[in-house]
């Protein structure tokens, strides 16, 4: 019971680390990661990286889980400082998210891998398809550089191999001086989102 209350205390009710949820959040990040990492590679036996980081990123992402965070009410038991808004979407998004990390970790420490596994399966296995499909890493990667003042990205084509029917772009994401790893992809609308994703997965830890 002492790890759940943990797992809904804000460090603005209690900034002793562990009397908040943010060490709890780092651990349910990790065993997010892996467990949707195993999924995922029983799921597509043939799929390279690039496919199952984009594929994980769709389902770890910030905003899929603050919406499932959000459809389970779990801000209603979070504790917060009241000067805290939660009625703004970003700040309730934020806490939706870590709220669902945090209580994976803290499911883990009380039982391991295997409720957690359940959890998983059931809150964010379920609903894949609508996570792969929902995913704009296009729009998410010019909010992330807006949100943190860089300059918005810049899509490159810097190469198009290929005969007429079948042509391969490839895109180059640029923001300011930095240039990310390039996406290949037959149709050049897709290629930008996996650019978009490859850019994310470096600058946000997708």
């Amino acid at each position: 019971m002492e790890i759940l209350h943990q797992a809904f205390t804000h460090r603005s009710i209690n900034s002793e680390a562990k009397k908040n949820y943010e060490r709890l959040e780092f651990l349910g990040d990790a065993v997010l990661d892996i467990i949707i990492s195993k999924m995922l590679m029983a799921e597509f036996p043939a799929g390279d990286e690039g496919l199952l980081t984009k594929k994980r990123a769709a389902l770890v992402q910030r905003s899929f889980l603050a919406s499932i965070g959000q459809s389970l009410g779990l801000l209603n038991y979070l504790r917060i400082d009241q000067g805290i808004n939660l009625t703004r979407k970003k700040v309730a998004t934020k806490q939706n998210a870590n709220l669902i990390e945090a209580l994976i970790g803290a499911v883990y420490l009380d039982g391991g891998l295997k409720p957690c596994k359940n959890i998983i399966l059931r809150l964010i296995w379920t609903q894949r398809s609508e996570a792969w499909k929902a995913t704009n890493y296009k729009g998410r990667l010019i909010e992330y550089c807006h949100s943190n003042l860089m300059e918005s990205p810049i899509f490159n084509t810097t190469n198009i191999s290929g005969p007429d029917h079948d042509k391969v772009y490839e895109i180059h994401v640029h923001i300011g001086e930095r240039i990310f790893p390039p996406a290949l992809d037959s149709n050049k609308k897709a290629a930008e989102q996996s650019a978009a994703s490859n850019a994310l997965a470096i600058l946000d830890g997708y």
